[in-house]
């Protein structure tokens, strides 16, 4: 019997900013970036913010944010959902994280103060690296040659969801619900226990895909659709052993692939928009709609 999806996959683009990226639900949003948040930094009200940025000049590559928000301090929080790895995905998030520190300048007399960006990324594969610790949390900071953080208002924090497997019955923590709600979600048919509480029964309504609008129900499943093409093929390369992640050898895959930008274009998303949602460069787009 096919078990049919009673809530939306946060993972994808509409699920993961219907849920944390819109204005009824930010205090969704703070709830989870609190658990990762220092209490100096910790979020009492938010405001969201433009999520393009475009650099000094026109011809400079902009940035597309998943969200882009503030809190009542200034502090500037990039978070990201990661469908798939990038070969450079560790630049692409410091390049991301210069835009808003860039935004801070004043023109005129300037002391140069900046207050804290944080870029929390949520990864749905883990990094390859020479160790083998399986860190769901990863959490990078400017230090110096003895360890010590040199630089404190310039954190990034990156979940590794795959190393996450704690059953709804093992959750001990806040922290530890938000990620077993992120990453099982889709498969559950009922609220578990031990989340009947106020934030996260607001986040499974919120998440209940049958209380989509129509127009939302239809952006979700071309939402969907796009995430289980981009992983089916991420899937396929891993499987194969390809390191460019792209460059695959299942044509089945390979065309999905393809129709899925092809349509992403149709729908009148730009070749950067389209690049940003599978998270391939744009060179790689223009590659596969002449295909």
């Amino acid at each position: 019997m096919i078990q049919v999806e009673k809530y939306i996959n946060p993972f994808t683009d509409f699920g993961f900013k219907k849920l944390f990226g819109s204005e009824p639900n930010k205090d969704l949003l703070a709830d989870f970036l609190n658990e990762l948040l220092p209490d100096k930094h910790k979020i009492h009200t938010l405001s969201y913010s433009k999520s393009e940025y475009l650099g000094p000049s026109l011809s400079d590559r902009k940035a597309i944010f998943d969200i882009f928000c503030t809190n009542e301090q200034g502090d500037k929080f990039i978070v990201e959902i990661q469908r798939a790895k990038q070969i450079y995905f560790k630049d692409r998030s410091i390049y991301y994280s210069t835009f808003p520190i860039q935004e801070q300048a004043i023109k005129g007399i300037w002391d140069f103060r900046l207050t804290a960006v944080y870029t929390i990324a949520i990864l749905d594969f883990v990094f390859e690296n020479d160790h083998n610790d399986q860190h769901v949390v990863v959490k990078v900071q400017l230090k110096d040659q003895d360890n010590q953080v040199f630089y404190e208002k310039l954190t990034y924090i990156y979940l590794q969801m795959p190393f996450f497997n704690k059953t709804a019955e093992e959750l001990e923590t806040n922290f530890e619900k938000w990620l077993f709600v992120l990453k099982n979600i889709e498969k559950l048919t009922e609220i578990p226990s031990r989340l009947k509480n106020k934030i996260f029964m607001k986040f499974f309504g919120e998440a209940e895909i049958a209380n989509l609008a129509q127009e939302e129900r239809a952006a979700y499943e071309q939402s969907l659709k796009v995430y289980r093409d981009l992983k089916n093929v991420t899937d396929t390369a891993y499987i194969e052993g390809y390191d460019e992640g792209y460059d695959i050898a299942k044509q089945e895959a390979h065309n999905k692939l393809v129709n899925a930008i092809k349509k992403a274009i149709s729908l009148g998303n730009s070749i950067q928009e389209t690049a940003e949602i599978f998270e391939i460069s744009e060179s790689e787009v223009e590659k596969y709609l002449n295909q």
